[in-house]
């Protein structure tokens, strides 16, 4: 950057450091880290902190990293739960919430679809997703001969 007569001019340089320098929506534990150190090193030595504040402050920090993971694979686990129940309805005859609301829709699924990670049962060429689902009936049992 220069300066002529109080005109600052960004370089090619400065604007690709600026760039980077864009924030993160998310702090994670090494940004945590980064502001520890800077808190340790910018303290004032006649009035330390005492270092149960920091511990208390890790402490607090390492559960809300766990939350965010647990929720993390709670999601995860909730999406391979309703596949799994969208696979185990194939071939089944369902009554399914029609789109008008009024009409429930009889049928048997064909196919499971996954859009964008939320299953969809094909019914009679139409999708539905599992909560329009009214009830399963019991499939025919084949005859030996």
């Amino acid at each position: 950057m220069s300066t002529i007569a109080g005109v600052n001019y960004l370089t090619t340089q400065d604007t690709a450091d600026a760039s980077s320098r864009m924030p993160v929506k998310a702090l994670g534990q090494q940004d945590f880290l980064k502001l520890l150190v800077a808190q340790l090193t910018s303290q004032d030595p006649l009035n330390p902190k005492q270092d149960t504040e920091f511990i208390a402050q890790m402490a607090q920090f390492s559960a809300l990293e766990q939350s965010k993971s647990m929720q993390s694979d709670i999601a995860s686990l909730r999406g391979d739960q309703q596949m799994l129940q969208a696979y185990g309805l194939l071939g089944q005859t369902v009554k399914l919430q029609a789109e008008d609301g009024i009409d429930p829709v009889l049928g048997t699924v064909s196919a499971v679809q996954n859009e964008a990670g939320t299953p969809k049962l094909m019914v009679d060429g139409k999708t539905y997703t599992l909560d329009q689902v009214l009830m399963v009936y019991p499939s025919a049992v084949a005859t030996q001969n």
